[in-house]
């Protein structure tokens, strides 16, 4: 019974599927970081276009969807740079262009209609060893880009304008994260195809949200979880005839579903031993030699020290606590 797993096909599908539940969290978290938990979802939309592309000129489909996502990704970053629209309008703007565009062009396809079915709901168990590569060596870059640049992605994720104080290339770094995204929705567009993949970027990181307080470990944490319901789900269908894609997205809620209420008594104890109430903390605060702007409280990303009848927070190698209108540093 158990000889399924060890067959070509499911281990090409759980190598899939575990670089897929590692990227996909990993982009994820800077993604809610930034609020915009749905970008996924625009680009699988987009990526529609791309894949009918593919199928309408008999190139790689993959490829076009990675250029017409990069593509996509740009142009909604410049038209929210330029304030032409907000960055929601933008998104709108995302969604229905590349869902338009897929349908009109795969409608002259011909067959093209029924292979795009595997893009948009995934076909794990049907991908080649060349389309496993190609998927595990993009997931490598989008990890080593995500954790290599951990600090600049997320000081521009969590407040660009005291990146942009800081010399950070706000532009640049927020267009990078827009084409992480694309280039993740491109790579698990085979695993768990374009209409679920944002839930992959998404649940597992909501899960780690409820236990972790930093930033760092929250994304180490959402990508144990996706890695963990990428292979319990395709598992599972190797002895349920179910959608491998959806099976890893109903996987991952049910985690979510089963610690929620662990997640609910951490939150609860972590607000118990914080004696400041959040709407009390000042706007402002100075550090050594620089002006830095955060509001330090609960899940503010900095690890809380209890110190006698307060909460000390450790940020830039010190401990900062609040005192009246401002914050002391020692």
């Amino acid at each position: 019974m158990f000889e399924v797993l060890l067959s070509p096909f499911m281990i090409r599908a759980l190598v899939a599927a575990a670089v897929t539940g590692l990227a996909a969290p990993t982009v994820g978290t800077y993604l809610v970081q930034r609020r915009l938990s749905l970008l996924g979802d625009g680009f699988g939309h987009i990526c529609v276009t791309g894949v009918a592309l593919g199928l309408l000129t008999g190139t790689s489909p993959t490829v076009a969807a990675i250029g017409i996502a990069i593509l996509g990704a740009l142009l909604i970053e410049l038209i929210r740079a330029t304030g032409k629209a907000t960055a929601d309008v933008a998104l709108a703007l995302l969604f229905y262009g590349g869902i338009a565009g897929g349908l009109v062009l795969i409608s002259f396809a011909g067959n093209g209609a029924n292979a795009l079915q595997g893009y948009l709901f995934g076909s794990i168990t049907a991908i080649s060893w060349t389309d496993v590569l190609v998927s595990a060596g993009l997931a490598v870059t989008i990890l080593a880009l995500s954790l290599t640049l951990l600090p600049q992605l997320f000081a521009v994720a969590n407040d660009e304008d005291y990146a942009r104080t800081t010399g950070i290339s706000v532009g640049f770094y927020n267009m990078l994260i827009s084409v992480l995204a694309a280039v993740t929705v491109s790579v698990a567009m085979r695993t768990v195809g374009l209409l679920l993949v944002s839930a992959l970027m998404v649940i597992p990181v909501a899960t780690a949200q409820q236990f972790t307080r930093g930033f760092r470990m929250t994304m180490f944490t959402a990508m144990g979880a996706g890695l963990l319901a990428a292979l319990i789900g395709v598992t599972t269908t190797a002895f349920v005839d179910a959608p491998p894609g959806a099976t890893i997205v109903l996987v991952s809620l049910f985690g979510f579903t089963l610690t929620a209420p662990i997640g609910v008594l951490v939150q609860r104890r972590r607000k118990a031993r914080v004696p400041f109430p959040l709407d009390e903390l000042p706007e402002a605060h100075d550090t050594v030699g620089e002006p830095h702007r955060h509001e330090h409280g609960e899940g503010c990303g900095h690890l809380g020290i209890e110190h006698g009848d307060h909460i000390d927070y450790v940020h830039d190698g010190h401990r900062h606590a609040v005192h009246g209108g401002h914050y002391d540093e020692h």
